[in-house]
């Protein structure tokens, strides 16, 4: 479904990824774990059409997006969950369910489709009609992840859902995450702070270091790797 072959990225004289290659497969999760700095939110950035690679290519289904703005990757089925979730504070939990589906058409369908998300996100129901802002952090990052799926995306693009999240919301939210995949059969790539979650819920992942891949598999080759239990799992 989606392939990077060599990707750097640049800010200014800073190069932040350097020759990043990872494919992801129809149907699968795989996550993207490093420190700190390592470079995974802009490898997300770089794949929604927020920073543009300057090297590489980027393949969806196969064929090349570089270069097309992130509304075009949207029409595409390519969308992303931003890391520190930016709702929309003053509109209520309705109304940013509304503007994920900004692009659609299908009005009858969207209805369907925020029926759903609030099937999956009951606390979402609940608080439809309070704004954004007034939700608690995990509550806006349903929303956010909610949001994210009423564009219909193929592929969603998850950057650190966990952050800033007590331990039994981050469990109830890795839940949700396994729940979409296998249940709306919706392809996953999740940057994830918390790695041994993230291993957990994976089919794949990849280990990125100062903007560079140096280490990928299946999760549970990955979890059971010396360097990676050392380094992110605390072991």
């Amino acid at each position: 479904m989606l392939e990077l072959r060599g990707i750097d990225v640049a800010y200014g004289s800073i190069q932040a990824l350097r020759q990043v290659s990872l494919r992801v497969e129809d149907g699968e999760i795989v996550t993207l774990i490093g420190a700190n700095g390592a470079g995974k939110t802009t490898t997300l950035m770089a794949i929604s059409g927020l920073t543009p690679p300057s090297r590489g290519v980027i393949l969806f289904d196969g064929q090349p997006v570089n270069g097309l703005p992130p509304d075009a990757l949207v029409r595409l089925g390519i969308c992303q969950a931003p890391e520190g979730r930016h709702v929309f504070p003053g509109l209520t939990v309705a109304e940013n369910l509304d503007l994920g589906a900004f692009l659609r058409r299908d009005r009858q369908q969207v209805a369907a489709d925020k029926e759903r998300m609030y099937s999956l996100f009951p606390i979402l129901r609940e608080r439809r009609r309070q704004p954004g802002g007034t939700l608690s952090g995990g509550e806006q990052q349903m929303l956010a992840i909610a949001r994210a799926l009423m564009a219909r995306p193929r592929l969603l693009l998850l950057d650190e859902p966990s952050m800033g999240l007590a331990p039994l919301m981050t469990k109830h939210l890795f839940e949700i995450i396994a729940a979409i995949n296998q249940e709306q059969r919706t392809t996953i790539l999740l940057v994830e702070q918390n790695a041994n979650l993230a291993l957990r819920v994976a089919n794949r992942g990849y280990v990125l270091e100062n903007g560079r891949i140096v280490l990928d598999g299946t999760a549970e080759a990955l979890r059971r790797d010396p360097a990676v239990q050392s380094a992110y799992l605390g072991i």
